[in-house]
């Protein structure tokens, strides 16, 4: 029994703990993602050139009538609503472009992080920008008015976009799509490839 007495009172050696390697934190620097983040601006904003072309393409015209001998037009009946489907094409257009541009910059592994957000943010915006100017001008070349109509004529007007609030369309939605994509991530790093 002493000797059991003895035992008891000697204290093991808590067990070795394994070493853990901790990894390093995971941090985004400005300097690195800055440059890819121009070319993002640059290739994403480039998208506004075909948006404006498919729009162009795709909006309706205003069908009106020459109504005095000064050139003045007065829209026929109903044909005053494509004014708005010409802003619906347009904002739907944008809604799309954002979501493939948004979802297609997050497959960018390396580069995850604000500062490439903020680069879909601003090409989109620039893309918004240069859709809204040129859909417009694609319109006018392909439908254009004769110099001097005669009275009573039917003439198609290009399609008009009479807000520019629509150009929102595609930085919101792309920063959108971004932010879900970065929010179900789960991981620190965004999952991206540190070296």
């Amino acid at each position: 029994m002493p000797e059991q007495a003895e035992q008891a009172d000697i204290a093991l050696p808590p067990p070795a703990q394994p070493a853990v390697k901790r990894a390093p934190a995971a941090g985004f620097t400005v300097k690195v993602d800055l440059l890819p983040a121009v070319s993002v601006v640059s290739l994403v904003g480039l998208l506004g050139i075909p948006l404006g072309w498919l729009w162009a393409l795709l909006a309706p015209t205003q069908r009106m009538r020459v109504v005095t001998e000064e050139g003045r037009l007065v829209p026929l009946q109903l044909e005053s609503w494509h004014r708005f489907e010409d802003m619906a094409i347009f904002l739907l257009l944008g809604l799309s472009a954002g979501l493939v541009v948004g979802t297609v910059v997050w497959l960018l592994r390396d580069r995850r992080g604000p500062v490439t957000l903020l680069a879909v943010v601003a090409g989109s915006l620039l893309a918004g920008w240069l859709a809204m100017r040129l859909g417009p001008a694609f319109a006018d070349a392909r439908y254009a008015v004769p110099e001097s109509p005669r009275l009573g004529a039917v003439i198609e007007r290009a399609p008009v976009l009479e807000s520019r609030w629509v150009l929102l369309a595609q930085p919101m939605t792309a920063a959108l799509a971004y932010g879900v994509l970065a929010a179900w991530n789960g991981h620190d790093d965004l999952g991206r490839r540190l070296t």
